[in-house]
């Protein structure tokens, strides 16, 4: 996050020989009892294909999970924004301060960018979450773009009127720092304190879906048990709907750095925030 700069009766018939074993006059077990011949039953006989049967009821489909919920993701950053400085640059109003429009964003120490991570960890989740049934909605559509600016970012999520919004991103810290870690807001007696429990919650039920579905542990560089409170991120701060961001990992650390350049472990990352989402919104 810091910045650089988803019954064979037909067969069979009604044909004695067919079927065989008609014995002491009867039939096998199950079968029709064979019609002689020049009786009404032999004159009128003929088999029953199953389209001419009655149908039997079918059991209805069954339920999607997600059926009904609006998640919004929100991928951290954008792939051009290192080229529009006058744009990202631009200072706007988070309530409790001014800040950037927007961030270009770290990197691992190979160059594989977190706005590219972020773009294709929310891809792979909103095929996931569709699939279970969910509408969802992505703060940008691409990653060759620039911004857009938090405020935006906010914005979009509320007016989806998301049942949940996540944030994705992946830290810029030391080299020996590694772990993941969630941020949620905190009151600032503005439009996101309504929501501010609700997004607690959200945040611990993704916390722990992403340790048992990763393996990544929690951060040993801030906050505690892999929770962090933060009022200064307008992202959190002009939501109305419960959000929280998630840092993945740390991009500067070899071994976290390692799990997020991997496209097998990116898709075990989607696969743990739409099981934490999941059980968030089903609760």
């Amino acid at each position: 996050m810091r910045a650089l700069a988803a019954s064979v009766l037909a067969a069979c018939g009604l044909i004695a020989s067919a079927c065989g074993g008609a014995g002491s006059g009867g039939a096998a077990t199950g079968q029709a009892a064979p019609a002689t011949a020049g009786s009404p039953q032999a004159q009128t006989t003929q088999e029953t294909s199953p389209a001419e049967q009655s149908p039997g009821k079918q059991s209805p489909p069954k339920a999607k999970p997600l059926e009904g919920k609006v998640i919004v993701l929100d991928p951290g950053h954008n792939g051009n924004n290192y080229r529009h400085p006058e744009i990202i640059n631009r200072q706007v109003d988070v309530l409790t301060e001014k800040k950037a429009c927007d961030t270009t964003g770290t990197s691992t120490n190979n160059g594989y960018s977190e706005a590219a991570f972020t773009w294709d960890v929310s891809t792979r989740l909103a095929k996931i979450l569709r699939e279970r049934g969910a509408t969802v909605k992505l703060t940008r559509s691409n990653n060759t773009g620039v911004g857009p600016c938090i405020t935006e970012r906010a914005a979009i999520g509320n007016k989806a009127g998301a049942d949940a919004a996540i944030s994705i991103h992946a830290d810029g810290a030391g080299p020996r720092d590694h772990g993941f870690h969630i941020i949620m807001p905190k009151k600032i007696n503005g439009p996101v304190d309504k929501v501010v429990a609700k997004s607690s919650r959200l945040g611990v039920d993704v916390r722990d879906a992403y340790r048992k579905g990763t393996g990544i542990p929690y951060s040993t560089y801030i906050g505690r048990n892999a929770l962090d409170y933060r009022k200064d991120l307008g992202g959190l701060n002009l939501s109305t709907v419960p959000k929280i961001f998630i840092e993945t990992g740390n991009m500067r650390n070899a071994g976290d750095a390692a799990k997020l350049s991997s496209p097998a472990f990116r898709q075990r990352i989607a696969v743990a925030l739409a099981n934490g989402l999941q059980h968030y919104l089903g609760t």
